[in-house]
């Protein structure tokens, strides 16, 4: 039988102090670059800032939707990829059926990945024209 730990109300404690700390230091910091920093608003400061680089433009241009796709997927697979870390630190523990239920989760990844190849959806520097735009 397994031993029961009791937790009490005074166990919290130091996570308490720890909370009332940080949220003390943030609100403290907020309010004295509110009150004690300079208030020089000019007309320059007020413009919206840009990198330092000139405006040109509208900044409403469209973007390929495979730069988007390539976005969406890349923290697709870097989520699932997380995945492996707890597996990882725990592989001796899980035995072989861990390991087994690994190789099925790598091989719905890579499956998912070989799809999306195949489709060509990370080839975004070809761009297919329209049947009815295709040069002679």
């Amino acid at each position: 039988m397994a031993p029961t730990i009791q937790q009490t109300p005074t166990d919290w404690i130091p996570v308490l102090i720890q909370a009332f700390v940080v949220f003390g230091f943030v609100a403290t910091v907020m309010l004295a670059t509110h009150y004690l920093g300079p208030r020089r608003k000019t007309k320059r400061k007020l413009q919206n800032f840009e990198c330092g680089i000139e405006q040109q433009g509208n900044a409403r241009s469209p973007f390929s939707v495979k730069y988007f796709l390539i976005a969406i997927l890349f923290v697709l697979f870097d989520v699932e990829v997380i995945f492996m870390y707890p597996w990882a630190v725990n592989f001796r523990e899980l035995g072989a059926f861990g390991f087994w239920e690994m190789l099925i989760f790598i091989g719905f990844l890579l499956s998912g990945f070989l799809y999306l190849f195949l489709k060509g959806a990370f080839t975004w520097d070809r761009y297919k024209m329209p049947e009815g735009d295709k040069k002679e």
